[in-house]
């Protein structure tokens, strides 16, 4: 246990100085905005890029972990989507709700697959290609259901497209299937610039932490956090059994089932018309409670 306790703390340490450094104002929220915005669209298509251009795929492992990963959020989908009628929500809080039960933290997840053996951050990588395109078509489509009342596949292959996550997550897969390999310089350059971005993402993400609305979520968040952290590992170690995984690979799918809900999620939410204090107060509270929960799965997948 203290080994584990030993790989998590500096992950949520770089959470809390995150939130204290912005909270005191020691960087303002100009900065904290460039930085996210640096992490996403540079230092984390860099981190993937580098992961997989040099992976070395064994395919009768990949495959499985792919359709893992295409798996999961949609069982996730389906159980958040069953207690609507239980929760009654509107469509604005529906919607919050879905994300919460279904997107995971990015910076978080690359972060602890990094303290986990080789090649943990290459099956990272892997899972982040299937995983991230299928959630955001879930998601779009649950806000075009809901909230538009119609489907735009234009606007959802749109979205998929400038999303710099797959897009690095494609690249690397392309150039790795290429018959050459890129220069020694250019490979080391990647790899630095993607390292910067773990630090970089986590601290960002305490940033954006939110307490002041956690009393309004009620029941909606409570049960978000049961799926997202609690039901959903339990889930995904049930496909990892049935679709034949190694302990690696398993460990890597499991660890991403079980991750608090991405901060971007508020960001959709307030674009796409979903109920974004709400969804500020549900990335909080699941961040923090992952901060208990994530430590407990790290020793059951260890």
């Amino acid at each position: 246990m203290a080994i584990i306790l030993g790989a998590v703390f500096p992950v949520f340490a770089l959470l809390l100085l995150g939130y204290w450094a912005h909270r005191s104002e020691f960087l303002n929220d100009a900065f904290w905005g460039q930085a996210e915005k640096a992490t996403y669209y540079v230092l984390f298509p860099c981190l993937l890029v580098s992961q997989l251009v040099q992976a070395k795929l064994e395919w009768h492992n990949t495959l499985p972990l792919m359709l893992g990963a295409c798996l999961l959020p949609i069982v996730a989908s389906l159980l958040s989507l069953s207690f609507k009628p239980l929760l009654r929500l509107n469509a604005p809080d529906l919607t919050s709700f879905f994300q919460a039960s279904v997107r995971f933290n990015t910076y978080i997840g690359l972060a602890l697959a990094a303290v986990l053996p080789k090649p943990a951050l290459t099956y990272a990588a892997v899972v982040f290609a299937v995983m991230i395109p299928v959630i955001n078509v879930l998601c779009i489509l649950v806000f075009a259901v809901f909230i538009q009342g119609m489907i735009h596949p234009i606007a959802i292959a749109r979205s998929l497209a400038k999303n710099p996550l797959i897009l690095g997550c494609m690249i690397g897969i392309f150039l790795n299937v290429l018959p050459w390999s890129l220069p020694s310089p250019l490979l080391d350059l990647l790899a630095k610039l993607g390292h910067m971005g773990l630090p970089l993402g986590l601290l960002a993400v305490g940033a954006g932490l939110q307490f002041q609305g956690l009393r309004q979520t009620g029941t909606a968040f409570a049960l978000s956090a049961m799926l997202k952290l609690s039901l959903m590992p339990l889930i995904a170690t049930a496909l990892a059994y049935l679709l034949g995984l190694n302990a690696l690979a398993s460990s890597v799918l499991i660890l991403f089932s079980a991750l608090p809900t991405a901060s971007s999620s508020y960001i959709l939410a307030r674009q796409l018309g979903g109920n974004a204090p709400l969804m500020a107060a549900m990335i909080t509270g699941q961040t923090v409670l992952s901060m208990m929960s994530l430590p407990l799965i790290l020793l059951w997948i260890s």
